[in-house]
């Protein structure tokens, strides 16, 4: 399914962050957590879904993670706490069946 996402992804609580853009949400996440993309999330085992943001166009995705990607440590850790308190893997939110 293809639609416009920003998606962060953690190596635990308050662990190390990494913040990316997609068309294709599930399948990308599918191969952050099966090691299939190189480089950060592989080597510092970044594999947890815990916030996405669906977007209406790529355009306004590519500027939303410019944006997470520009601001403090904090205001991203307040972000997922907002809405995923408990750092919840949100993969199987959206996993297909």
């Amino acid at each position: 399914m293809k639609q416009p996402a920003v998606y962060i992804l953690a190596s635990q609580r308050n662990g190390t962050l990494y913040i990316g853009v997609t068309s294709n949400l599930v399948q990308r996440i599918w191969q952050h957590k099966n090691d299939l993309v190189e480089g950060f999330t592989k080597q510092y085992r970044v594999h947890t879904l815990v916030y996405y943001e669906l977007h209406a166009d790529m355009n306004a995705a590519i500027t939303r993670e410019k944006q997470l990607k520009k601001w403090n440590r904090k205001w991203k850790l307040d972000l997922i706490e907002h809405q995923n308190p408990n750092w919840r893997d949100l993969w199987e939110d959206i996993k297909m069946p």
